[in-house]
């Protein structure tokens, strides 16, 4: 029997509109697989809080890293869902359709199991398989990627679903993770896995 498998879309948002525009069709073709099986679908949403982004120094040291006015402020423009991955998410946080998918997490540094209850999530949905696509593919993406991993979950990361600053960055996450973590695939390829 074939693991279930959770698609994990990592911050699809305003801010990071311009690395994603080529990832954005194989991001809606993941969803639309995943969708048609009614298997788990969860959105991540990067922020940070008026504490994180004014107290000095702040608490969040991704904030110290890139500064307030490099950092998203919870609730600006830059955090609302990018308008193409907007419609997906849309009735999530108000508990979703009738299979309880797709749902928002939360975060507030790289690693989308850090400071949230994502791994609840998939353990209580039984999930064995993450995929994982969005932005930044050697931020977010890879250190999330490793993270499901790293707690034994199979882990696919999509090289044409994710998006980053440049070529090199993008690659690099890439290399990282597909040399020493799960596999990573193209969407076409993930999508004829999943059948």
């Amino acid at each position: 029997m074939a693991p279930k498998t959770a698609l994990l879309v990592i911050d699809m948002q305003r801010f990071f509109e311009s690395m994603s525009t080529t990832a954005v069709p194989n991001i809606k073709k993941l969803i639309t697989q995943f969708q048609s099986s009614s298997s788990p679908i969860i959105f991540t949403q990067h922020g940070h809080s008026r504490e994180e982004l004014t107290a000095n120094p702040s608490p969040n040291q991704l904030v110290r890293k890139w500064g307030p006015g490099g950092s998203i402020a919870h609730g600006s423009d830059d955090w609302q869902f990018q308008t193409e991955i907007k419609k997906y998410v849309e009735g999530s946080k108000s508990g979703a359709g009738a299979s309880g998918w797709p749902k928002v997490v939360a975060k507030n540094t790289y690693d989308a199991f850090i400071n949230t209850n994502l791994e609840e999530i998939l353990r209580e949905a039984n999930v064995e398989r993450t995929v994982v696509c969005g932005v930044m593919t050697d931020c977010c993406c890879d250190t999330t990627a490793r993270s499901a991993f790293n707690r034994g979950f199979e882990t696919w990361l999509v090289s044409d679903a994710c998006g980053s600053a440049n070529k090199t960055q993008h690659q690099a996450g890439l290399n990282g993770f597909g040399f020493a973590f799960g596999d990573v695939l193209k969407t076409e390829e993930a999508i004829a896995a999943l059948k």
